[in-house]
């Protein structure tokens, strides 16, 4: 593994983005961010966990890419389960188009088991201040997925093959610091609620290490996108691509999408969010 590419807040370093990871061929191996940390210096994510070894604190990716399992672990089969199956790819680092404290943009590449191109994909993240927010920091990614000029691409979930519980994860996906969070947007509370929802943004709160609080907050949906949410079997939300319905990519189409989260220390209320999305959108 190469050294972390280092983001900086005000010149705090606040995540390390790891470009080429060395993990299990069966977790997916994927550029992922880890560890993510408030500007006092809280981690808020969280990397090969034991519950999941294949959560990789935040990447964007999916567990169905036209047969592909780009997210790790055991594979949901219609009629049969999880199942543990030589499926694995990879996303991979390309090049890079920009590099500097403050974010990157560069190009990356989907691939299937046998190292065939599925997408490319070219990726923007930024990091910045919130104005008049000295608690927050704003993490800003971009993403374009574009499939071959040949071949029609399919993405998928467990829940678009068969799964029920609204297990409609993949995409963008923030997997959270150890702890129990709560979850809540605009208008509900609670993981049930939220998971499955199309609000504007989802917050959570929760404690990190030695207990100091913290509050994400995610923006960002996409056409057709929903929220993937969870605070209890553990904690992580997702800007779902295929919450229930498989998500297909023309020959030679795109799907583009970018997503906001708000870094905050402390706790904030239901109204406190709201006034920090609107300061910070």
């Amino acid at each position: 593994m190469t050294d972390p590419m280092l983001l900086e807040v005000a010149g705090r370093p606040v995540a390390e983005y790891v470009v080429h990871p060395e993990v299990d061929p069966r977790y997916s191996p994927r550029p992922y961010l880890h560890p993510v940390r408030t500007l006092a210096g809280v981690p808020v994510t969280d990397t090969l966990p034991a519950d999941h070894r294949w959560h990789l604190g935040v990447s964007v990716t999916m567990q169905d890419v036209s047969g592909t399992n780009l997210w790790g672990g055991r594979t949901y089969v219609r009629d049969t389960g999880y199942t543990w199956r030589a499926d694995h790819g990879r996303i991979t680092h390309d090049s890079w188009l920009d590099r500097r404290p403050s974010g990157f943009r560069q190009r990356l590449r989907w691939c299937d088991p046998a190292g065939t191109t599925l997408l490319t994909e070219e990726r923007a993240v930024s990091v910045g201040e919130v104005a008049g927010h000295d608690e927050a920091w704003a993490f800003d990614i971009g993403y374009a997925l574009t499939a071959p000029a040949d071949r029609a691409i399919s993405l998928g979930s467990p829940a678009t093959n068969g799964r029920p519980g609204g297990a409609g994860y993949g995409g963008f996906f923030w997997r959270l610091a150890p702890g129990t969070p709560h979850a809540f947007s605009a208008a509900a509370d609670g993981e049930e609620a939220v998971n499955g929802s199309t609000e504007p943004w989802v917050a959570l709160t929760g404690e990190g290490a030695g207990g100091q609080p913290y509050t994400l907050v995610f923006a960002g949906l996409g056409d057709g996108d929903h929220w993937f949410v969870r605070t209890g079997i553990y904690p992580g939300v997702c800007v779902a691509l295929a919450f229930d319905e498989p998500l297909p990519v023309s020959a030679g189409g795109q799907v583009q999408r970018r997503h906001r989260v708000l870094v905050v220390d402390g706790t904030l209320s239901r109204q406190q969010v709201a006034d920090l999305v609107d300061d910070g959108s």
